[in-house]
């Protein structure tokens, strides 16, 4: 045992260890940096850079990490290539680790929900930006596992240095017992320095993965602190109480006001419209993807502070002419204007690239709300409205958090300000979503069939939040939707796509009461159950 424990302290093996460590250490930070790179390759999108990469990888991963080392150390000086002992290791090692550090970074990327990237880029976000504060904060998250786990093979694999005469943990092992005779102590304990190494790796990983973890608890005084504050909002909310709905046939001003109201005259307040400045027109728009023709050569006209109501049977292309009218999908032909400007083109008639189409949505004023809500899973409700406008806008922390906490009490979801979205029901989701779009004051709010992912007692809550803003904003909205009564409400005029077409469209009343096309009276005939009394038979 004595014997053992001078093994275990031994200067020559711990020197051994140290240059284990260095071998090891060359390869992780030079296999990083040529991941990145191959991983890069493999998304641009560029065919033949996904081909090099994946060429890289066939050879590297299907050849033995020993004929690596000798080929760098022996058969590289023949090219007028020399590195030590040590640095041929290490350069053998980075190149077979970099194919898989790429696929553990590919595969985290394309781990994120797309759903995700998607709303990034509706609030304006470049992809410098996307990526820094969307994609990698989860991929890391998902890749540290993995990441553990190679780490750990990497240290292993350093012992196959000693075969280009680097004197690692292994081969000073190996010199050590041939000269002691003593193989079983010195293998034993040279095993357990092995262990005590990838021990640490793995309490690293450990201590990484608690750090990240998004449902770890505080510590306690950050949690008393988020007590507090849930204290205060629930407080304000008794102190100044909602207001109650008016009785059955009570009027209020906001009654008057808004679009669909019980006493509003629609005729002048449409009058009022048509004399109002164009804030989205559309002009000859035409998308196709492959052989099918999603719509074309569409005409379309929303006046500033109109309500359009986009109706239509599921796939006639509802949620692709949303996204085509910021740019989220390019089309084919036709023209799109936001207050005047041509979307995706710039002054000069140059189309823009994506950082610069993204920074035309925030200068045009354009926001959207998703289907599926598409919040950033891995920050808070808050953090959510907050952190776009601080990331694209450069809002400061403190108004920030202020605009944030404003508009979450706006939506009934003080108390909910520090949760994550999977902690969130599927309506208190929605809601947070329409705060994020409505965060930067946009001009022009764009809804994608805002209840259709939620349970029916969770529709109510959203719609309400949607009629609100229709009334208080004044946004110009074109809401993509299944609630004809909600259209017949709150909408100005209603739109109906089918068959690659506008069918039929004007007044919300007209339209769905007394509709002059069959495809339309068709539709309204199979949805009006239960939605919209009075509807056509």
């Amino acid at each position: 045992m004595a014997l053992f424990l001078h093994y275990l302290s031994l200067g020559y093996l711990l020197h051994g260890i140290a240059l284990t460590l260095a071998v090891t250490a060359y390869g992780l930070a030079g296999g990083l940096g040529a991941g990145v790179v191959l991983a890069a390759m493999q998304l641009s999108g560029q065919k033949w850079l996904a081909a090099l990469a994946r060429g890289y990888t066939v050879v590297f991963r299907g050849t033995p990490l020993i004929l690596q080392m000798v080929f760098v150390y022996d058969a590289l000086p023949h090219f007028g290539i020399r590195w030590s002992a040590v640095a041929s290791a290490g350069v053998a090692l980075a190149a077979n680790e970099a194919p898989f550090i790429a696929e553990i970074l590919r595969s985290g990327i394309l781990g994120v929900d797309r759903g995700q990237l998607l709303a990034g880029r509706a609030l304006g976000m470049p992809g410098g930006v996307l990526m820094r504060h969307v994609v990698a904060p989860q991929a890391i998250r998902t890749m540290i596992p993995a990441f553990g786990n190679e780490a750990v093979s990497a240290l292993k694999n350093s012992s196959l240095a000693s075969f280009i005469s680097v004197q690692e943990l292994t081969l000073r092992s190996t010199q050590l017992a041939s000269s002691t005779f003593d193989f079983f102590s010195v293998f034993f304990a040279s095993g357990l320095l092995y262990l005590f190494l990838t021990g640490s790796v793995s309490l690293l990983q450990l201590g990484a993965e608690r750090v990240l973890d998004l449902d770890r608890q505080p510590a306690g005084p950050v949690r008393g602190l988020a007590r507090c504050l849930r204290v205060v909002a629930w407080w304000r909310r008794a102190r100044d109480p909602v207001p109650p709905a008016p009785a059955s046939g009570a009027t209020t001003a906001e009654d008057a006001s808004r679009p669909g109201g019980a006493v509003i005259d629609r005729q002048q307040r449409a009058q009022r419209l048509a004399s109002a400045p164009v804030a989205l027109e559309l002009r000859g728009l035409s998308k196709s993807y492959g052989e099918r023709r999603i719509f074309s050569e569409l005409d379309l006209r929303v006046h500033s502070g109109e309500v359009v109501a986009l109706l239509g049977p599921s796939g006639s292309g509802k949620s692709t002419l949303l996204r085509c009218l910021n740019r989220l999908e390019v089309w084919d032909s036709g023209t799109v204007f936001i207050g005047g400007h041509r979307m995706g083109m710039s002054p000069g008639g140059v189309v823009l690239g994506s950082s610069a189409v993204a920074r035309q949505r925030v200068e045009l004023g354009v926001g959207m709300v998703f289907q599926h809500f598409n919040l950033f899973a891995h920050v808070s409700a808050r953090e959510n409205i907050a952190g776009p406008l601080r990331w694209v806008l450069g809002w400061s922390a403190r108004e920030a958090d202020a605009r944030a906490q404003e508009l979450l009490d706006r939506v009934g979801l003080a108390d909910r300000a520090e949760a994550l979205p999977r902690h969130l029901s599927g309506g208190q989701q929605q809601r947070v979503a329409i705060a994020r779009a409505i965060a930067p004051r946009p001009r022009v709010l764009l809804l994608d069939e805002p209840t259709s992912a939620l349970d029916p007692e969770m529709v109510g809550e959203v719609l309400e939040v949607i009629r609100r803003l229709a009334s208080e904003e004044g946004l110009t909205m074109l809401i993509s939707t299944h609630q004809l009564r909600f259209a017949e409400e709150v909408a100005d005029r209603v739109v109906f796509l089918a068959q690659g077409r506008i069918v039929e469209e004007g007044p919300a009343h007209t339209v769905l009461h007394a509709p002059s096309h069959a495809l339309t009276s068709r539709f309204i005939r199979v949805m009006a159950a239960g939605q919209l009394s009075g509807a056509p038979a």
